[in-house]
């Protein structure tokens, strides 16, 4: 099985491909930082990976990406970033750079995947923030209930795994406060690798989150306010 992960150096990310390498999958990872990717890969080979190639390049070169990974059973897109809100509020420059790192970039990825993955796997992580707009982080939760959208619709193509995690103890949350829902990055990455395999469709991890997204988006307007 040969698996492509974008934004391979995220931690999410090198959970799940260290589930694939230690079934002896072959991995094709692709990062911007040459430096954390290398120490990735190797970690890799070592856990079993049948091969383990490199590609640095900016996820918006889409094609170039598409084109070097070559024939692939399954993709996994996990790039992205989690902003400050008080800062997208007040620079409007950088609601548009980061709606672009977190919905434009990941939608190009998989539609020109769509194009040549056959009845291959996509598969993305999006967000519970996607599921419902909230003062606190509403910029991050538009640009994954796009992603939510467009999945739904590239799903009529293509197999699309839709990965939804909750609060998960990754760098990327370092500044948050960490409470009893916060999951590690390790079940997450087994999690969508089981995923992928089966096939899954939408994917809440851990899996309480669907219930507890489900109560979200019944409260009314009036009381989201967090």
């Amino acid at each position: 099985m040969r698996v492509a992960i974008i934004g391979a150096t995220s931690a999410i990310a090198e959970a799940t491909a260290q589930n694939f390498a230690e079934e002896g999958a072959e991995l094709f990872l692709v990062a911007r930082n040459a430096e954390k990717l290398a120490a990735v890969a190797a970690d890799l080979r070592v856990r079993g990976a049948a091969r383990v190639d490199e590609l640095v390049i900016d996820v918006a070169r889409h094609r170039e990406i598409v084109e070097a990974a070559g024939d692939v059973d399954a993709v996994l897109i996990a790039h992205g970033s989690l902003p400050d809100q008080r800062t997208m509020e007040r620079e409007i420059d950088a609601q548009i750079e980061s709606f672009n790192l977190n919905a434009t970039s990941v939608i190009a990825l998989a539609g020109a995947f769509a194009n040549v993955i056959g009845d291959g796997t996509i598969a993305v992580i999006g967000s519970v923030a996607g599921d419902r707009g909230r003062r606190s982080n509403y910029v991050y939760g538009a640009a994954k209930a796009a992603i939510h959208a467009y999945c739904d619709g590239l799903r009529g193509r293509v197999n699309v795994v839709l990965i939804k995690p909750g609060w998960v103890d990754t760098p990327m949350t370092r500044g948050m406060k960490k409470n009893p829902l916060f999951a590690d990055a390790r079940s997450v990455g087994r999690g969508i690798h089981d995923a992928i395999l089966r096939k899954r469709g939408t994917v809440y991890l851990p899996g309480y989150w669907r219930w507890i997204s489900l109560i979200v988006r019944m409260l009314p307007s009036r009381l989201v306010r967090f």
